[in-house]
């Protein structure tokens, strides 16, 4: 979807909103299509100073496999738009990530808001921040509670535990 942005390029002071709703089912991060809702996005461009200014939130709801723990999971996410439109990139291969090249007089809003939603994304994918993960020996989910595992003594120090033990 473009939004014709031809009214306020030339007219400093003055701004456009923008709703709109994008489609990123096709989306695959890592194993999985973690978006099966649409993505909302909205907000407003601003000419401050000859300078177009994005601003707004996406919004959305994961639908994922936790990276740690392997549990499935459902998390609300609401990532901030904060992005530069310009008519013409001065070096392309020093290119920023937060600029955007207006396409004539308009914006490309499902382009920005794809690549927005996945520079916001995590590395990994977690049901929660504080998430604790499985056991690496009988595989208990640690968010549940502690596993009945004995911990392993590191053989670096074994030799201490037997001065300990006479």
């Amino acid at each position: 979807m473009l939004l014709g942005l031809s009214k306020i390029i030339d007219r400093p002071g003055e701004s456009v909103s923008f709703s709109t709703s994008v489609d990123l089912r096709d989306l695959q991060y890592g194993q999985c299509f973690p978006v099966s809702e649409p993505v909302i996005a909205n907000g407003v461009v601003r000419n401050t100073a000859g300078v177009l200014v994005m601003t707004g939130s996406v919004q959305t709801t994961i639908h994922g496999v936790c990276d740690r723990c392997a549990s499935e999971f459902d998390l609300e996410i609401d990532f901030p738009i904060d992005v530069v439109l310009v008519t013409e990139l001065a070096n392309e291969e020093n290119e920023d990530e937060w600029v955007f090249p207006l396409e004539g007089d308009s914006a490309d809003l499902e382009d920005i808001v794809r690549t927005v939603f996945v520079l916001n994304l995590d590395s990994k994918l977690l049901c929660k921040d504080d998430c604790k993960g499985l056991c690496c020996r009988c595989g208990k989910n640690l968010n549940d509670g502690p596993c009945s595992c004995q911990k392993e003594l590191d053989p670096r120090f074994a030799a201490l535990k037997q001065l300990l033990n006479k």
